[in-house]
């Protein structure tokens, strides 16, 4: 009979108390009646800063510092953290990908909390180049979270350089150092330019990443020894994943939000899994790395071309898999769904209605338990579960077909 150790029960309890608790006593609307008024000040007031900025409006930093928001969007991240993890640091993979999930539940959830505006366009011009981006302005402000991962992932990297190049110059760590804040900087800068944040959400993102760093910085060692050596991994992480999806805000409106929260929590979990499960296999100190003898770049070229295919079909069949089996398996439960998009049968005007009211599912699933929600939105477990099966699939089948094939 599995033991589940103290901890672990009390912490599930913690959260699931945390999430009966602010329901009952309203927490979200009144911590956002106290801030919201004082941000919104702030975002109004700082308008003319973000006019003179826009002043030196020109197409070169029009594409520079749209190009600087790609770099440290989430889909970038999304996609460089399997070839982190194909390169042989899969230490530094998968620290990096668990601080980028609570860098996005934190940060999503003070945005979804505060629900304050961006700046007012117009007079401001906000310039969004990308899909992405236009999906990033249906967010709310505060904190900029561009900022917030910019600085906890560029800290953290240093931090893991640092720490295994002990004999580094000091000259080499200062100008390390100088280059990373003036990264941070522009980046900053680039999201004022661009008229997506005002002066407030900057220093939000800024005080709250350092903050977040700090903190992680004191843990990740023991969120380390956990993933790969501790008891009852698998079924820890799956419970608090799920918990999770409840210990979400409702926003003021809908934003997409939740969706990123949902998703990143999906590749946390199915990083944890998988590594949990492969650590001795694939994922050890010891492993072959980039730049060196034992994996050469023509190799890691040939990683590359194998997998990045493989997570991509592997992203495909898991989300028809979970659009297939979800739904039946909620009839047989008796459970009431619906969805917002990916099941057709499911989507009907009044549905959809429902679902545009209160698409942040973690203010519905609350609701659901604690305020007779008609309905669960399907869409959630089958996004959960498609990047679960992605992230899954970056650490242990395609590993397996690295193995195969000699890679």
């Amino acid at each position: 009979m599995m033991i589940i150790p103290t901890w672990q029960a009390s912490f599930l309890f913690g959260v699931f108390t945390w999430i009966v608790g602010s329901s009952i006593f309203n927490v979200t609307q009144k911590i956002r009646s106290c801030l919201q008024p004082w941000v919104s000040h702030h975002v109004i007031s700082g308008t003319p800063v973000i006019l003179q900025i826009q002043k030196y409006q020109h197409g070169f930093w029009d594409a520079f510092f749209s190009g600087l928001s790609c770099v440290v969007s989430v889909p970038f991240y999304t996609g460089f953290l399997p070839l982190l993890f194909w390169s042989g640091h899969g230490k530094l993979a998968r620290q990096m990908t668990l601080l980028m999930a609570f860098c996005d539940y934190s940060g999503n959830c003070i945005k979804d909390v505060v629900s304050a505006p961006r700046p007012k366009s117009p007079p401001v011009r906000i310039l969004t180049a990308t899909k992405d981006e236009k999906e990033n302005a249906l967010e709310y402000g505060l904190p900029s979270s561009h900022t917030l991962n910019t600085i906890c992932l560029s800290g953290y990297l240093l931090h893991y350089i640092f720490s295994c190049l002990e004999n580094i110059d000091a000259s080499y760590q200062v100008a390390a150092f100088t280059f990373a804040c003036l990264f941070v900087g522009l980046i900053g800068l680039g999201r004022i330019y661009l008229g997506m944040h005002s002066l407030i959400d900057i220093f939000g993102g800024l005080i709250l990443g350092l903050m977040i760093l700090a903190f992680w910085l004191q843990v990740h060692e023991y969120v380390d020894n956990f993933v790969i050596l501790g008891k009852n991994v698998t079924s820890f992480w799956i419970a608090l994943s799920f918990l999770l999806l409840f210990a979400y805000p409702t926003p003021q409106h809908p934003t997409p939000s939740f969706e990123y929260h949902t998703a990143f929590t999906g590749v946390a979990l199915g990083i944890v899994t998988g590594v949990q499960q492969t650590y001795h296999q694939f994922h050890h100190e010891n492993v072959p790395r980039v730049f060196t003898p034992d994996l050469s770049i023509t190799a890691f070229t040939g990683r590359t071309l194998i997998g990045i295919p493989t997570i991509l079909l592997v992203k495909f069949c898991s989300k028809a898999l979970a659009k297939w089996i979800l739904p039946i398996s909620a009839s047989a439960l008796g459970i009431p769904v619906r969805s917002s998009g990916y099941v057709t049968a499911l989507t009907g005007s009044s549905a959809v209605k429902r679902s545009n009211e209160v698409k942040q599912s973690g203010g519905y699933l609350q609701k659901m338990f604690l305020g007779g929600q008609e309905s669960f939105d399907v869409d959630t477990g089958i996004r959960l579960l498609q990047y679960a099966g992605l992230a899954w699939s970056v650490v242990d089948l395609v590993p397996s077909l690295f193995s195969h094939f000699n890679l």
